[in-house]
């Protein structure tokens, strides 16, 4: 992880299981451009203590669960939603064309990031599929922001239903 580590300062960390540490020592094909500066050492660690102190990790599960919920709901209302992924507030929401074979909805998922964009919403497709919508708030999100989010990409969809009907009635 980097930008997030340090608040936006340059720090870089590297998370993972003690036995995969040990063998990149013992192989010594681990590299990292910005190990050890004091002051992103400084300013990973106040980003840690602001973490700690504020109650963001309880934050991040309780918001990110509700966050769920509302996006579960969502999905039991619009057959485009494939499947939210994820835990905490790092989640992904897979628009398909259809949940059997599981096409993505790659020009959908494009259509409605622009919509969100014009909603207020900052939203980009992901996958190599192009069909997820990444989602990974910061952690002081609150349960109203979340609530918010969730509605606009409902009126998105709901926009989107909206125009393919149009579009098939306009074809007939």
């Amino acid at each position: 992880m980097a930008e997030a580590a340090g608040n936006a300062y340059p720090v870089g960390a590297v998370i993972t299981r003690r036995e995969i540490v040990d063998a990149l020592r013992d192989e010594g094909m681990f590299f990292s451009s910005a190990g050890g500066a004091p002051a992103s050492a400084i300013a990973g660690s106040t980003v840690l203590d602001v973490i700690r102190d504020e109650g963001l990790m309880e934050n991040a599960a309780v918001v990110g669960e509700h966050l769920r919920r509302r996006l579960a709901d969502l999905a039991q209302q619009h057959p485009l939603i494939g499947a939210v992924h994820g835990r905490g507030l790092y989640l992904g929401v897979e628009l398909v064309r259809n949940r059997g074979t599981l096409e993505p909805a790659d020009r959908e998922t494009a259509w409605v990031c622009e919509r969100l964009l014009e909603l207020g919403v900052i939203m980009q497709a992901t996958s190599e599929r192009q069909n997820v919508k990444k989602v990974k708030p910061p952690l002081v999100l609150t349960i109203a922001e979340a609530d918010g989010f969730v509605d606009a990409l409902g009126r998105a969809l709901n926009e989107l239903v909206l125009r393919a009907n149009v579009g098939s009635e306009e074809a007939n």
